[in-house]
């Protein structure tokens, strides 16, 4: 029987549990007795011929368990777009051609929306080519906006990092008696699951992608809360748009460049600007605090339930591929929400590439600022239990 062999990479921004999910396509690489190799920088570092034996490099489980716990993308990442198969064929014949001198007999690709782009694109190319390598989309996103899985591994930390960062600025902001507004920025560009895991810690408002943001609207709103209190707190997404569509963080700093795949290659500023306008018009303190990369690796307040569904996600699209699966995603399936439960399932990745999966209609508050109780009850399980505090003076 000739000898298997478990490609991996990784792509994208990094997260507190993509590494999990490395660990695991290892450790079960290892236990089907399949050679396991690691792509340096994703399939851009493996173009330039770089790589590495992982089933050498972690040969105990004591490794694996520290590899596990591991904040951010061990392997290196990168943001690289492939063309459209049959538009310039050059690079996949490269990249088949290190595939085959590399004995591949599976390919794993760690990653968000972009990297199921890349998996879809590989397998599409294979299949052209009769090649029998077999092609496996393992998610990660902090985003949280993959269709067909009930949640991403990488979001559960991020959001208990949102989540237990708002708390602690809430009650930094209120110290004083004075009216303030504290805008706290938060990643997510075309959709808000990581802005709306916000409301765990209970701010007054928060702004997300799916509901464009009329200025005067937000300011007759924050108006009359800060006749009832000295001390708001607005949880925004990066994403937030006017009703035009232009972001908010356009307007902010106008110009920004865009990356590989299109996306605006900077998209802080939302906050800022927000908070500006508030200041000028509302007369009162503001404050805007960008939570930024650290939202992305935050290992001091990591979600158990991510670290391990991640490993298992890893492990699960391990075998699969070893199996004969391709052209597939592993997705998590939501069974209960308590207890907790949930189990694998594998989907078509060309279901899951470039689309978005946004926050439903129905989990958003009436007036388009805030969420509902479905979506707490949603997003608990995967954020763990917030710490207990003291609720503010009267």
């Amino acid at each position: 029987m000739a000898e298997r062999c478990v490609l991996v990479g990784q792509s994208g921004g990094p997260t507190a549990a993509i590494n999990a999910s490395l660990a695991g396509v290892i450790a079960a690489g290892i236990l089907e007795g399949a050679r396991v190799e690691g792509m340096r920088y994703g399939i851009q570092g493996f173009l330039d011929g770089r790589s590495v034996r992982l089933d050498e490099a972690f040969v105990s489980r004591v490794d694996l368990e520290l590899l596990r716990n591991t904040s951010a993308s061990w392997l290196g990442s990168c943001r690289f777009k492939l063309p459209a198969p049959g538009t310039d064929d050059t690079i996949y014949q490269r990249l088949f051609e290190r595939f085959e001198r590399l004995g591949a007999s599976a390919v794993l690709y760690i990653g968000g929306n972009d990297s199921m782009d890349t998996i879809s694109k590989l397998a599409a190319y294979g299949q052209s080519t009769g090649s029998d390598i077999r092609f496996i989309g393992v998610p990660k996103t902090i985003d949280n906006d993959l269709v067909g899985t009930d949640h991403t591994p990488g979001y559960g930390s991020a959001a208990r990092f949102v989540a237990t960062s708002m708390a602690g600025l809430a009650l930094d902001a209120d110290v004083y008696d004075l009216k303030s507004v504290t805008f706290v920025e938060i990643m997510g560009r075309d959709a808000g699951w990581l802005a709306a895991s916000s409301a765990l810690a209970r701010p007054d408002l928060v702004l997300l992608p799916e509901v464009p943001l009329v200025e005067d609207v937000l300011m007759e709103r924050l108006a009359q809360l800060l006749e009832q209190k000295n001390t708001v707190m607005v949880g925004v997404s990066e994403g937030v748009r006017t009703p035009d569509g232009t972001l908010y963080c356009e307007l902010a700093a106008p110009g920004a460049g865009v990356d590989e795949f299109g996306h605006l290659a900077t998209l802080s500023g939302t906050g800022r600007y927000l908070a500006s306008v508030t200041k000028e018009r509302l007369g009162c303190k503001t404050r805007a605090v960008e939570l930024s990369t650290l939202q992305r690796c935050a290992s001091q307040v990591v979600s158990r339930t991510d670290l391990d569904e991640a490993y298992m996600i890893g492990g699960t699209s391990a075998r699969a591929a070893l199996d004969g699966e391709s052209v597939k995603m592993c997705a998590l399936q939501r069974i209960a929400d308590d207890p907790y439960e949930v189990r694998t399932k594998l989907i078509d990745v060309l279901s899951v590439a470039n689309q978005v999966r946004h926050v439903p209609a129905e989990w958003i508050s009436e007036d388009g600022m805030g969420v509902t109780e479905d979506f707490l009850r949603y997003v608990r399980p995967l954020v763990g239990n917030m710490p207990e505090q003291l609720p503010p003076l009267p």
